[in-house]
């Protein structure tokens, strides 16, 4: 601690989001979350700094012990001329070993998949808030969408009476 200065107050840190993962929202049942930490080269940062990056396609993998961020994709940082990264390299992420632990012997036992949901930065730290999923049927998307459109249609007959 520099003196000077207290402990940090983690709480209000601003928060600015970067990027979504919707279809994950669609595709899974999200059953428990928890927020990481994401292990980034300095023109990663640049470029989410921009915006630039999906996480459509990417999933969170469970090897020796750690966690690894595995096709999300950070686009190449226009004015870094030949000390460029690779778009859609792994990423390590970054959380606490028992936490990690837990998380992994879930996956291993019940079949479940860890997906990124959220990738923003708090304060000056770029954070990525995974989910611990069960993959949906295709019949249970129809059931939501149907469900979700009901309630719509109820909500606009309550207006115009």
């Amino acid at each position: 601690m520099s003196p000077g200065r207290g402990p940090v107050n983690h709480s209000e840190r601003p928060i600015q989001p970067i990027a979504e993962n919707r279809r994950a929202r669609r595709d899974y049942e999200i059953l428990d979350r928890m927020e990481v930490g994401i292990s980034l080269l300095g023109t990663e940062v640049k470029t989410l700094r921009e915006g630039k990056v999906s996480l459509a396609e990417s999933f969170v993998k469970f090897q020796d012990g750690e966690l690894w961020l595995e096709g999300a994709h950070i686009e190449e940082f226009v004015q870094a001329a030949g000390a460029n990264h690779d778009p859609i390299r792994s990423r390590k992420l970054l959380a606490r070993k028992r936490e990690i632990a837990r998380w992994g012997q879930k996956t291993k036992e019940k079949g479940l998949t860890m997906i990124p949901l959220n990738l923003y930065f708090s304060g000056r730290h770029a954070k990525l808030e995974i989910g611990l999923c069960r993959g949906r049927k295709r019949h249970d998307k129809r059931q939501r969408v149907r469900d979700r459109e009901d309630r719509r249609a109820i909500r606009g007959a309550g207006r115009r009476s």
